[in-house]
């Protein structure tokens, strides 16, 4: 991010808001299995047509996502892997701390290894 200007900072938060709300992230990572329907995508993420169909226009505007007409369905893929790789690193780096707290708290609950017959 070498001095980029404020124009192209305000498009890369932008880009960053469109992926902080939770459905858009399930709907991501469903499409990275591969292109679904609508239709699909709203029974994956447990969600309606209707709402999964506005989460998808705001992705697509924002370039996150491709759609693809064919017949009279819709079909829906990741538009640039690079969502998807900073999708996973970010979810293994949260991942990598969840577990380092984990091991820090099991530090505090294991059971003293008992010194009697020591003396």
């Amino acid at each position: 991010m070498d001095q980029l200007p404020p124009a192209a900072l305000e498009h890369v938060a932008n880009y960053f808001r469109t992926l902080s709300e939770p459905t858009r992230l399930r709907i991501l990572n469903v499409l990275g299995t591969g292109e679904l329907s609508v239709g699909e995508i709203a029974q994956e993420v447990e969600s309606s047509v209707a709402n999964v169909s506005r989460h998808l226009a705001q992705m697509a505007q924002h370039g996150l996502i491709t759609r693809e007409s064919r017949g009279n369905s819709a079909y829906y893929s990741i538009a640039d892997p690079t969502v998807h790789a900073l999708c996973e690193l970010v979810c293994g780096s949260i991942v990598r701390r969840y577990d380092q707290a984990l091991n820090e708290r099991a530090a505090f609950t294991e059971p003293r290894s008992s010194k009697a017959g020591t003396r």
